[in-house]
């Protein structure tokens, strides 16, 4: 799956701009009653809209609903999360160039906060930037990209303080039945007129022994293009 992935963000990228524009700018899937409901993707989208962007999307029913088990417990403790894997570059969201897959995720883990200068944000979804990156030592073959040990690389001013390519930017996560949305401002972010998409509910687990990876994709609930190849065009809302 993981192959898929960024063979796809790679065709996505050298598409010509007549074929880019042609695709469907939402993701639509059908409903599979093996998933959870409310992580059963059925649609999802990305739009501008008045200073905006809007990351949304919809599941089976009950959005939001569905949260880990606290464990008491940093170490080995789990996410849910949905989210918006796109085809910006790192940098676009404050990081060094080229570090990997940046997503939008909206995220709920009851053991921890990892809020921007120390603000909690345990047993609330909240939102993150996130770049991800292949490792076989994760289940699902995608990890939260490690900062090294001893190197300085570029973060965002709301970077949590954890050895994570994270970044907590205090963007409200809101619940609608079987919705979920996250609004950003579109000042800044200009690359995310021309992005390509994908939606994903998945799994997130910190290491037992917190050794990187530090946080790995465990489960991947379900892909909403069935391939993760990114085939959502960000377009102006209706």
């Amino acid at each position: 799956m993981t192959t898929t992935w960024l063979r796809g963000m790679a065709l996505a990228a050298t598409l010509p701009l007549c074929l880019q524009q042609a695709l469907a700018h939402d993701i639509r899937a059908a409903p599979n009653a093996a998933t959870p409901a409310p992580f059963d993707i059925i649609r999802t989208e990305i739009t501008t809209s008045g200073g905006e962007v809007v990351f949304r999307t919809q599941v089976r029913e009950q959005a939001g609903s569905l949260t880990p088990q606290p464990t008491g417990r940093f170490e080995g403790s789990s996410v849910y999360a949905y989210v918006w894997p796109t085809s910006l570059n790192s940098a676009d969201v404050g990081f060094e160039r080229d570090q990997g897959i940046v997503a939008l995720a909206a995220t709920f883990h009851p053991d921890f906060d990892d809020g921007a200068k120390g603000a909690r944000n345990r047993h609330i979804w909240h939102s993150h930037w996130v770049v991800l990156a292949e490792d076989r030592a994760c289940p699902g073959g995608l990890k939260v990209r490690d900062i090294p040990a001893g190197t300085r690389p570029r973060v965002p001013e709301t970077w949590p303080g954890v050895p994570l390519l994270i970044d907590s930017p205090d963007h409200a996560v809101t619940f609608s039945r079987d919705t979920v949305e996250v609004r950003i401002p579109l000042a800044g972010l200009g690359a995310i007129a021309t992005a390509s998409y994908d939606g994903v509910t998945a799994g997130l687990r910190v290491d037992a022994n917190l050794h990187a990876p530090l946080l790995c994709v465990a489960d991947v609930f379900k892909v909403a293009s069935g391939k993760l190849n990114l085939p959502g065009r960000v377009m102006p809302g209706r």
